[in-house]
């Protein structure tokens, strides 16, 4: 959505007066249904494998370790509870696509994005099965997602990224003009659509965390919450694993801290911490939700570089996010962060220029943090230690989904295995790293700024993107 015109002083007040009683916690994570912790690991353990990690990835690898053989040795440490930074903090949007959008991924993997493409589909099924399977009660609805043009230009560039799907024989897309678009929700500002109607699930992110852990406790992977992995070293034929209490010696272990320091540091200088921000509103009434006309509950985003993302909850709330993406100076991570005002003021007016109908209702929550951002705005892999450790970073907010598909990923490079989806060059490469600081500041300063001026110049690209394109660097809200 492009910038928002000058509110009146009223508008801008009624904006403050709706945050009024917001509270500072994600929607998801605020919920009596909040699993306890496990308690942290004493003393020293010993596994076939350690997964390090208690977010989407950790849980996806040692749930399906344990899937894969069941007489496996799994052990998994998070460093505070289960779910409690970006798998209970994001959207819930759950996408097929594993290269960050068709877009991305045609300018970076042409010739097998058709193979990726597969692969996304047959994952995002893998999870709802999961869903299913292990009766996870995490709302997951496979309603799609509509991206939205709120500029002419926009239009243009839904019709063109339409033409180049259907030129690739990839179906499943379906082009909205205006009136198609507002009569599956009803915006002013809405002038046209493309909709992915099976490639996007919404879901409760927090909620499919805490039954992701619940399933791996059961198939007897056992999890140690409040115990923070500090060290990684070989010893002998396998690794060991500091932790504030006591060690694991692990034949291999599987890393999926994404936006957290990694234990193997030259890991570190390819992902930047890029900090998020959301509202939820209060629930809507039926009067409310009539307004807007949402009857398919299907996920929306506009189609700005600095763009915001949108869906119903369950109890038909809407969550409200994106736009604003906020680098700290040093890609330092703090609790501080997590919170910013000056945005969920910004973000409750551009809510009420997209929804105007809904002027009064009040938000109930706010809450940021951070995503693990790399230059080509989707996962790499690796591994270290002779191939005893494996890791997967880099989602770049697009990880609920994505993250499945890094654990098959990990655990298929720690078997030493050759499979389709180690053969890729997605997994084979690695994305350009960020430059030390100050470079790195200047540089995300400098392309923030840039795509801005884009959305305001009918999508022109000045010559700062168009060299980041071509050497492949850049940032997306």
């Amino acid at each position: 959505m492009a910038p928002v015109a000058m509110r009146t002083a009223a508008q801008s007040l009624s904006d403050a007066q709706s945050l009024a009683d917001v509270q500072p916690v994600s929607f998801w994570l605020d919920d009596p249904k909040k699993p306890a912790p496990q308690p942290a690991l004493t003393g020293d353990e010993r596994c076939d494998l350690l997964v390090i990690g208690g977010g989407y990835s950790g849980l996806w690898t040692a749930l399906i370790a344990k899937e894969r053989d069941p007489s496996r040795d799994v052990v998994l440490i998070e460093g505070h509870e289960v779910g409690w930074a970006a798998s209970g903090r994001n959207g819930g949007f759950c996408a097929a696509s594993l290269t960050h959008g068709f877009g991305n991924g045609l300018a970076r993997w042409p010739q097998e994005l058709a193979k990726l493409e597969e692969l996304g589909e047959r994952n995002l099924d893998a999870i709802g099965a999961a869903v299913k399977t292990y009766g996870i009660d995490c709302d997951f609805e496979r309603t799609g997602e509509i991206d939205v043009a709120t500029e002419p230009h926009q239009v243009e560039e839904l019709h063109e990224a339409y033409e180049e799907a259907r030129r690739l024989g990839f179906e499943g897309l379906e082009l909205l003009d205006r009136d198609a678009v507002r009569a599956q929700v009803d915006s002013p500002t809405f002038l046209g659509g493309l909709w992915d109607r099976r490639g996007v699930a919404m879901l409760n992110p927090a909620a499919l965390a805490w039954g992701l852990k619940k399933a791996c406790l059961g198939l007897g992977v056992r999890v140690y919450e409040h115990t923070r992995g500090l060290e990684l070293s070989s010893a002998g034929a396998g690794t060991a694993v500091r932790t504030p209490y006591g060690r694991v010696f692990a034949h291999r272990v599987a890393l999926g801290t994404n936006i957290f320091p990694s234990l193997v540091k030259r890991v570190r200088p390819y992902t930047v911490p890029v900090y998020d921000y959301a509202l939820m509103t209060e629930p809507l009434t039926d009067e409310q939700l009539a307004s807007i006309g949402w009857q398919g509950r299907q996920g929306l985003g506009d189609s700005a570089n600095q763009f915001h993302y949108f869906r119903l909850s369950a109890d038909n709330r809407i969550l409200w996010g994106g736009y604003d993406a906020i680098y700290p100076f040093g890609g330092k991570l703090s609790a501080e962060m997590d919170h910013r005002p000056e945005t969920y003021l910004k973000l409750a007016g551009h809510f009420f220029r997209c929804f105007p109908q809904l002027e009064g209702v009040r938000f109930s929550h706010a809450w940021g943090g951070a995503i693990d951002t790399c230059s080509r705005f989707s996962a790499f892999f690796g591994t270290a230690h002779a191939g005893k450790v494996a890791y997967a970073a880099g989602y770049t907010g697009l990880g609920v989904g994505a993250t499945r598909f890094g654990a098959d990923v990990m655990l298929d490079l720690l078997a030493g295995e050759r499979t389709e989806r180690t053969e890729l060059d997605m997994v084979r490469s690695k994305p350009m790293p960020f430059p030390p600081e100050p470079l790195a500041w200047a540089g995300i300063g400098l392309t923030k700024w840039s795509l801005a001026r884009s959305d305001d110049n009918g999508g022109h690209r000045n010559l700062w993107l168009k060299t980041m394109d071509r050497i492949g660097l850049g940032f997306d809200s």
